[in-house]
């Protein structure tokens, strides 16, 4: 069915951004204008011709405004059938105007409930009725009504009013309703959640589960070329993160890109110090700290060399010239860099040095610190969702217990905590074995405790001999421990709660090995 040309609209938004101009427009190509309250007097205001809905009803805005357009003339107006013969008999029956057109947006619910100490009532009056009630019905009805929800569609739509000679093309029509149903889901969502929580009937996790994600992007392919995926982003983000950073230069993000990014941002966020790591496969291969990033780097490539080669880089401060030039040095391979920003001659230098840089993707997050993301972490599983905590915490040191007649010394006790937190990014069972803020080796997502201890003992190569080793739960037999200690680790920290903790405390004494327990566990499946 071919475009009708517009030639009444009602406008009436809570937004009145940009909405003068484009009203201002509708008007000098011949539409007439129908508005409400705040709407019609911003319009009258700036001179724009405007009738009111009052007029257009015949019926009075009543209870506060509370009731404007919940009226048959506008929802028939809408909702009217142009090629429907009985339709049009019904319209010129009761003496009902078309309406071509609907702009829209609602009372901002949204912006209210995020006040502090905002009053129930306060919310429910921020609960629009009747403009969802016309989006919907618009939106039904989008091959013969235009329907605006979004203020920064008006100079699309100017343009092809322009073109097509008052006319939108359907195509736009349609995708301006699915944005309108969209927003009101949105919207909707809100309000269920916010009322929940206020009952406080799911407890912490809604009884029922309903998410809103944006799509960012369709991806190549997923964790292997012949899965097929997408990358999703919460509209609503603001903590630094993967879905919110810029990128500055490289090819597009992979799932798998994706993925380590966000393990090796996560990583870094947990340091006060300048940290760097670099991940392979969601686990870091190396790990440092240091006074600045280029020392952290520095030691985090020395952890492992070997893995580091195709890997993911995250760093918990600004990449200057220096830094850049490291992780650019010849016969290193980088997939990706996250960062909070970096000084314009380092991103030169990644962009243009080695082979790699055509490819290499460079991110920036801006300035980390400020305030967490609270939203739970959710996790599918097939039939279903889990949904958790995100496991922000570290550790606190008045619950430690020295369980071993040797005390760490006051070096090791720093490298503990050092390799106790990215113990925590670790796949399970993990083991990390650490000296002078370096990772040495790792030992992740083994079946055993003790077949990580030994990974990571063969992946330290003696590096770590009088360093530390964390493991992110107790150790259930003495076996881990005997396998430190022939590394020759002086000091562990783990959580304690086996049924054998005095056998491992036993074979720590053995080796006159300080030990200190946590008691809280970071697993990671």
């Amino acid at each position: 069915m071919p475009a009708n040309k517009i030639q009444r609209a009602l406008l009436s938004v809570s937004n009145k951004a940009g909405i003068v101009e484009f009203a201002r427009f509708l008007a000098g190509v011949g539409v007439e204008i129908l508005s409400t309250g705040g709407t019609q007097r911003t319009l009258d205001q700036a001179g724009v011709p405007v009738r009111s809905v009052s007029d257009y009803t015949g019926f009075p805005e009543m209870m506060d405004g509370r009731v404007k357009t919940l009226h048959p003339k506008i929802h028939a107006g809408l909702l009217a059938l142009r090629d429907n013969l009985e339709h049009m008999q019904q319209v010129d029956r009761h003496g009902i105007e078309l309406i071509d057109m609907v702009v829209v947006n609602l009372y901002p619910f949204q912006e209210t409930i995020s006040k502090p100490n905002v009053e129930l009532e306060d919310a429910i009056e921020q609960i629009d009725i009747g403009g969802p009630t016309m989006l919907r019905a618009a939106a039904k009805n989008y091959r013969d009504v235009v329907v605006v929800v979004n203020p920064a569609r008006y100079g699309q739509i100017i343009e092809e009013m322009k073109r097509g000679g008052g006319k939108v093309p359907e195509k736009l029509k349609f995708d301006l309703a699915c944005e309108v149903f969209e927003h009101t889901a949105t919207y909707d969502r809100a309000i269920a959640d916010y009322l929940a929580a206020v009952d406080k009937k799911g407890g912490k996790y809604p009884a029922m589960l309903n998410i809103q994600f944006r799509k960012q992007a369709d991806l190549r392919y997923g964790e292997n070329p012949h899965q097929s995926a997408a990358f999703y982003v919460d509209p609503n983000a603001k903590e630094p993160s993967v879905s919110t950073a810029e990128m500055l230069h490289g090819k597009t993000l992979s799932y798998n890109n994706i993925l380590d990014l966000d393990a090796a941002l996560e990583i870094v966020k947990d340091f006060q110090e300048p940290t760097a790591v670099i991940i392979k496969h969601t686990n870091p291969c190396g790990a440092g700290v240091g006074n600045d990033i280029h020392e952290a780097y520095s030691r985090a490539l020395l952890g492992d060399p070997v893995s580091a080669f195709g890997s993911i880089v995250g760093a918990n401060r600004h990449i200057d010239l220096k830094a850049a030039e490291l992780m650019a040095k010849p016969n290193t391979f980088i997939e990706a860099i996250i960062a909070p920003s970096f000084a314009k001659e380092a991103l030169e230098v990644l962009k243009t040095r080695q082979w790699w840089g055509e490819s290499l993707r460079v991110l920036a997050v801006g300035e980390l610190g400020g305030a967490r993301d609270s939203a739970p972490n959710m996790r599918r599983v097939v039939g279903g969702m889990l949904l958790q905590d995100f496991d922000r915490a570290t550790y606190d040191q008045s619950q430690f217990k020295l369980v071993t007649k040797r005390k760490p010394t006051e070096k090791e006790m720093k490298d503990l905590l050092f390799a106790w937190v990215i113990c925590k990014h670790v796949k399970s069972n993990a083991i990390v074995y650490a000296k002078d803020f370096t990772v040495f080796g790792v030992g992740a997502g083994q079946m055993s405790r003790v077949d990580s201890s030994m990974i990571a003992a063969h992946k330290s190569a003696g590096r770590a001999k009088g360093g530390v080793l964390a493991s992110d739960a107790f150790f259930p037999f003495r076996d881990g421990v005997d396998a430190a200690a022939e590394a020759g680790i002086r000091a562990i920290i783990q959580t304690g709660g086996s049924k054998k903790d005095d056998e491992v405390i036993a074979a720590a004494n053995e080796h006159d090995i300080a030990m200190i327990i946590t008691g809280m566990r970071h697993f990671k499946h």
